[in-house]
């Protein structure tokens, strides 16, 4: 099943992080906080602005974001726990390759 999002909604997958502390101790799933992390599955056509034009998103498909601990509708999809929600509610986007410069500086 596909999910489209409408208007200025995106669709984001949680990234899981690491489960084991660095001493090896595995966190239950009941004990680790959700992460604030995930990848942009899909994205909207835009928001609708008062004049009746849209604006197109930032965000694509595949963006890797950061979002509030709240941020979002959580809904399930094909048995997968998804995220609906504004592109407002993403605080940013986080760059790879930025990351691998800064390394090699």
């Amino acid at each position: 099943m596909q999910i489209r999002p409408l208007y200025d909604r995106v669709i984001v997958k949680r990234i899981e992080q690491q489960r084991t502390t660095a001493s090896g101790i595995v966190i239950p799933d009941s004990a680790a906080e959700k992460p604030e992390q995930g990848e942009v599955i899909a994205v909207g056509n835009g928001r609708l602005l008062q004049d009746g034009t849209q604006r197109a998103l930032q965000l694509k498909v595949g963006d890797r974001v950061i979002f509030g601990k709240y941020a979002g509708q959580a809904v399930k999809v094909d048995g997968e726990e998804l995220l609906v929600m504004r592109e407002e509610d993403v605080m940013g986007v986080l760059d790879a390759d930025h990351g691998a410069e800064r390394k090699a500086a």
